[in-house]
């Protein structure tokens, strides 16, 4: 199931976002984000990319973290916002800006660097400048952890994946103007930008993948 594809169709709509994508990941999206979680500790200095309505960012902000979210989309921002304010955490904030901006963050200033489902909508020069920035802004031994969507590995499963994707890919494009594609080499570009991977994990028949890396100790 090409989950980004539907994923920009659910943006036009914020406040059902959550359970759209929960529906679209058969569920698996949430223990997914709980296990991510898990990686953060109290106190550390979080960075989630992308942070759409905030499920990542709450989720580390409830262990103790101190967590800043960025996304481009200022209605999916409301409502990560709101659900702060509702849970009255004072160590998460929001903001409106792009990968671009991720220049103005201070260098090893980061002990996590987080995004969910986010690189596929980045370009692979985008997806470069995201990689090489969040190296710049991890502490040394910080910890940089990506869900996504990916090519299936086998043949069986990338025809599947491409026969529910074409029309959905043309629905996305009639709707938001925006086409769509999953992410390539993604292994391959953390070690090209000088993460360490830790672990590699696929879930969707393969169409899903969350990747932990490491900025090494000597950067």
């Amino acid at each position: 199931m090409s989950t980004y594809v539907l994923m920009k169709i659910l943006e036009s709509a914020p406040s059902r976002y959550d359970a759209g994508i929960r529906m679209l990941t058969l569920g698996q999206i949430d223990r997914i984000y709980e296990r991510i979680a898990l990686l953060v500790e109290k106190d550390q200095k979080v960075l989630d990319i992308g942070c759409g309505t905030g499920a990542l960012s709450l989720r580390s902000a409830r262990r103790g973290a101190f967590v800043k979210g960025i996304d481009v989309n200022s209605e999916m921002l409301e409502v990560a916002r709101r659900r702060a304010k509702k849970e009255d955490l004072q160590n998460i904030t929001f903001e409106e800006t792009g990968i671009a901006e991720m220049e103005k963050e201070g260098s090893d200033s980061y002990d996590v660097v987080m995004s969910g489902l986010c690189f596929s909508e980045l370009s692979k020069g985008e997806i470069a400048f995201t990689l090489e920035e969040a190296m710049r802004i991890l502490k040394p031994g910080g910890k940089l952890i990506i869900v996504d969507e990916v090519l299936a590995v086998s043949l069986p499963l990338r025809i599947l994946q491409l026969a529910v994707r074409i029309p959905l890919v043309v629905i996305t494009y009639l709707l938001t103007q925006t086409t769509t594609h999953t992410v390539k080499g993604l292994a391959q570009s953390l070690v090209w930008s000088g993460f360490q991977l830790e672990s590699s994990q696929t879930y969707q028949m393969g169409t899903l993948i969350q990747m932990v890396a490491r900025k090494p100790n000597g950067e």
